[in-house]
């Protein structure tokens, strides 16, 4: 059906109408545009944290990293435990990772050691023996742990095993011998902590999953604020023995907020005694318990007793 001139016109002009009033409805991108950049931070824009007496960032307080990483710190899917008898109470989480740049860069005998590791975690892992967890992976073992800072100090509690180290601000010393945390030795960087580690012993893990050093690892890590309650945790590792090149994992630490937080003791050597000293035990069979127990000292039996006066009786 045709449309008569008429109606056209109409049409038209009710169009126009309403744009016109959605137009003066609406500010202008030249207005807009100042308010979204207001109300959005820049990325550049870097958080300054509060500052200690010497004009460094105050990074003391008790952290912890929410992750997966101590299970494995690569990308890797759900999976059940070590142990059948335990179900899905000792299943692993799914986790995206904490390493940059995909898989870990081995060297093909190297990765065939971390294979071999992974297989037998169970009996290998240092952890499993309350061994010290050297560092990096002190950081993200599902524990608290706490940063003391001074001047010429920055002091790291860690909530598992007593673990602990200090760095030393400003000194390039070496280590007098290779031990499980390592020596530490920092410098500020603009407003991050660059912590250098060396002098590690070879015998400490990454993680659960096999994932492992030589003793000529060396860690770089670096502490930056990002905002009142988070720093980002940044880790260089270095290793020509066992990684093609030098590799990255990140991951934010949170501040633990709970009122009255404090590191509470985790003293796991109770728990490995039986495991690792267990088969020292003399196992005794029933006859040679029954020969024992026959050759202790007995008391003698009760009965009556004579009276002093009666045995001086003539």
């Amino acid at each position: 059906m045709g449309v008569s001139a008429g109606n056209k016109a109409l049409r038209i002009a009710i169009t126009l109408t309403l744009c016109a009033l959605c137009f003066s409805a609406s500010p202008s991108f030249a207005q807009t545009a100042p308010a979204a950049a207001a109300a959005k931070p820049s990325a550049t824009t870097a958080y300054r944290a509060p500052r200690t007496p010497d004009g460094r960032p105050n990074l003391s307080g008790i952290w912890q990293a929410m992750n997966e990483a101590e299970y494995d710190i690569q990308a890797h899917d759900a999976r059940p435990g070590p142990l059948v008898v335990m179900g899905a109470w000792g299943g692993l989480a799914p986790s995206i990772g904490v390493v940059e740049g995909g898989p870990l860069p081995y060297r093909p005998e190297a990765l065939a050691k971390k294979k071999e590791n992974e297989a037998n975690a169970l009996a290998l892992d240092p952890e499993v023996k309350c061994f010290l967890p050297g560092v990096p992976r002190a950081t993200y073992m599902g524990f608290p742990f706490q940063i003391t800072q001074s001047a010429k100090y920055v002091a790291f509690t860690y909530g598992y095993d007593f673990a602990s180290r200090v760095v030393n601000i400003g000194t390039t010393s070496k280590a007098p011998v290779d031990s499980w945390m390592g020596w530490s030795s920092g410098k500020w960087e603009g407003d991050t902590l660059v912590v250098d580690v060396t002098a590690q012993v070879e015998d400490t893990w990454f993680d659960r999953a096999g994932d492992y050093h030589s003793d000529e690892l060396h860690v770089v890590e670096r502490y930056t604020s990002t905002s009142p309650n988070s720093l980002l945790y940044e880790v260089t590792i270095t290793d020509p023995k066992v990684y093609t090149r030098p590799w990255k994992m990140s991951m934010p630490l949170y501040r633990r907020l709970e009122k009255n937080i404090q590191l509470l003791d985790y003293n796991c050597v109770p728990f490995v005694e039986e495991l690792m000293y267990g088969h020292l035990r003399k196992v005794q069979t029933p006859e040679e318990k029954a020969k024992a127990d026959a050759d202790l000292p007995t008391l003698p039996a009760s009965g009556p007793t004579k009276d002093v006066e009666d045995e001086q009786q003539p």
